[in-house]
């Protein structure tokens, strides 16, 4: 029903034959669903005839929204990086939704974001001239980076160069760090089996692969973390 609910709310006009396809249930569910909304104070308009929509009143907030564990996650690690950055703004209400986000994991699954958040740093903004030639990687090596980097799995990369040289590789992406705007890829290269590190936005196809890998200190990274790059 709460599905039901955003997308009567963003859709112009939905019919119950259309809702009980795309939920692949019969009409009559839908039709009992809607009926049980209403009943919740929900309001729903119908429109009468052949062919006519159920929409809800777009000045209705929807309420509660379900997240995966994994978008929560990501959720969590993304108010942990704008903290740790201490902007000034829109941070007013992070915490709360921090707490509320943690109090729905286990104590398990605390531990596991716990751990990832420790390899997540925070560096110095990045320099004009590096932000000058920066540029957003593509989604699907965003996807590739980030998979890898959550399960620990070895990553097959074409990377370039600042000199334009292409090359492939397979790292280990062991941390991520933000000079921001910049996000870096700290890694072990296995092809030198030395420590590296790569940009984001030079990564020009990423893959996961099934290998997985070892988790080392930030120590063995030294000196390509600067000093003043801090753990979430």
């Amino acid at each position: 029903m709460e599905l039901l609910a955003v997308q009567l709310k963003q859709d112009a006009h939905c019919t119950v034959k259309d809702l009980a396809q795309q939920h692949d249930v019969s009409a009559r569910t839908i039709a009992r669903d809607l009926a049980l909304m209403r009943d919740q104070g929900m309001q729903i308009d119908a429109d009468r005839g052949r062919g006519g929509g159920v929409r809800l009143d777009r000045n209705w907030g929807v309420g509660r929204m379900n997240l995966t564990y994994a978008e929560a996650v990501d959720l969590l690690i993304s108010i942990a990086v704008a903290e740790q950055m201490n902007s000034p703004m829109l941070l007013a209400n992070l915490a709360s939704v921090r707490r509320q986000l943690v109090a729905s994991f286990s104590p398990e699954k605390r531990n596991k974001v716990n751990r990832l958040k420790s390899r997540i740093l925070i560096g110095v903004t990045a320099s004009t001239y590096v932000q000058a030639g920066a540029k957003a990687p593509p989604k699907r090596v965003v996807q590739a980076v980030h998979q890898a980097f959550v399960d620990q799995k070895v990553l097959e990369l074409r990377y370039q160069r600042e000199d334009g040289a292409i090359s492939d590789r397979q790292i280990e992406p062991q941390y991520l760090l933000l000079k921001y705007p910049i996000w870096y890829v700290v890694a072990i290269d296995r092809l030198t089996d030395e420590p590296r590190t790569f940009r984001c936005d030079r990564m020009l196809e990423a893959s996961m692969c099934e290998a997985r890998f070892k988790l080392l200190s930030k120590e063995a990274f030294q000196p390509s973390l600067v000093v003043d790059d801090q753990s979430l």
